[in-house]
């Protein structure tokens, strides 16, 4: 009987629910096993294999990222080349609060569900499932992207998990600065004269920050941490550090908001003396583009499982995808797993990563991508679409 893209669809959908178990206790497993950006060994190693087992073919350590993977299937092979790709790292103290356990078992769940229909139907194109390790704190994905992991890729997808569904949501620009002054140490008490406060020009730096937040856009973030501040209560600082994340809407308004925020620490160095080291410890991070085309077809295949799916304008963060979205067609939608209000990045939504919603999710998720994964490799003329589609409405 000839098929028809519907056809394949349900096929699809069995057979992700044939290996649902399995996917769901990967899930469980990783949550349990939390491990940080670039540490992610046990994670990695366990996707992969699940990979391997359904006959995709394993490159690791992709980029020098020893923790990254491209798994490779393709039965007449070529193009389209849709990626999907793999989250899986852990927040510090706090676990799997942004859901990485779910959304990485549901891109490896919807890779082999979409691969055995390409195999028994013969189709044309390659299904790449990508461990993009690091999203939380090393920006993994720019590294691939700056390595050229994503030279052969016409389209790459995910799913993240959420308090709701939303299929365009905003991610925003970033740069990762640190601040390190050396100033002079002497006996707090007895010679403060002599010293130069390294810990003054980081306060100062802080406040010279908060008086900026007035003069920047609404969507402007601006956020850090003190890394390093003293030795101890009698002595003067001679070395002090922050850490900070700078975030725009857009990246061309970012430069101009993180010169200004450098210059807040030029001129706290220039009041105490101390000298100042400016460095970005992560690579620069691009807002995420959704590719309309693209998010529309994954629409239509969402809304055969939930009619709740919103649009919003809400920032979510920022996410080194948004990098890539700059270079191929993007989507990343979220899918609720937890109660409206309960946000990312806390203790409830790391509980909530394990919970029955969460597996629900997951295989609604899993199906989804799946489904237009069949899409792109069975409608004609879908993959031009989505290239010519344009980024935005």
């Amino acid at each position: 009987m000839a098929w028809t893209v519907e056809k394949l669809k349900e096929e699809v959908a069995d057979e992700i629910d044939r290996i649902s178990p399995a996917i769901v206790q990967l899930s469980d497993r990783i949550h349990t096993n939390p491990e940080l950006s670039l540490q992610e060994f046990k994670a990695a190693k366990w996707l992969a294999s699940e990979l391997e087992e359904h006959e995709f073919q394993l490159e690791r350590g992709i980029a020098n990222l020893e923790t990254s993977f491209r798994a490779t299937y393709e039965i007449v092979g070529g193009p389209p080349v849709v990626a999907l790709l793999v989250e899986y790292d852990a927040l510090p103290g706090l676990g799997h609060a942004c859901g990485h356990n779910v959304s990485g078992a549901a891109s490896i769940a919807a890779a082999i569900g979409a691969s055995k229909v390409v195999k028994k139907h013969q189709l044309n194109g390659t299904i790449l499932a990508m461990g993009t390790p690091g999203e939380e704190l090393a920006a993994g994905k720019v590294s691939l992207l700056q390595a050229g992991a994503f030279s052969d890729v016409d389209v790459a997808m995910m799913a993240h998990m959420f308090n709701r569904n939303i299929s365009a949501p905003t991610f925003l620009a970033l740069d990762a600065l640190e601040f390190s002054f050396k100033g002079k140490p002497a006996h707090a008490a007895g010679a403060p004269h002599m010293g130069v406060n390294a810990l003054n020009a980081i306060t100062l730096t802080f406040d010279g920050i908060n008086a900026l937040r007035q003069h920047v856009r609404d969507d402007v973030r601006i956020h850090g941490i003190i890394t390093q501040g003293g030795e101890a209560q009698n002595i003067v600082p001679a070395r002090a550090s922050a850490r900070f994340y700078v975030r725009a809407r857009e990246r061309s308004y970012l430069n101009k908001v993180s010169e200004k925020v450098e210059n807040c620490a030029r001129g706290a160095g220039l009041a105490t003396g101390a000298e100042l080291e400016i460095r970005k410890y992560e690579p620069n991070q691009d807002e995420l583009i959704t590719n309309i085309t693209l998010i529309n077809a994954f629409r239509e295949n969402w809304e055969h499982f939930t009619a709740d799916i919103c649009e919003s304008s809400e920032s979510l963060g920022s996410s080194d995808i948004g990098s890539v979205s700059h270079v191929i067609p993007v989507i990343h939608p979220t899918i609720a797993i937890a109660p409206v209000g309960v946000g990312l990045h806390t203790t409830e939504f790391m509980e909530a990563s394990a919970s029955k919603e969460a597996h629900r999710g997951l295989l609604i998720a899993a199906k989804t991508l799946a489904m237009t994964v069949i899409d792109l490799l069975a409608v004609p003329g879908l993959l031009d679409r989505v290239r010519n589609g344009g980024p935005r409405d």
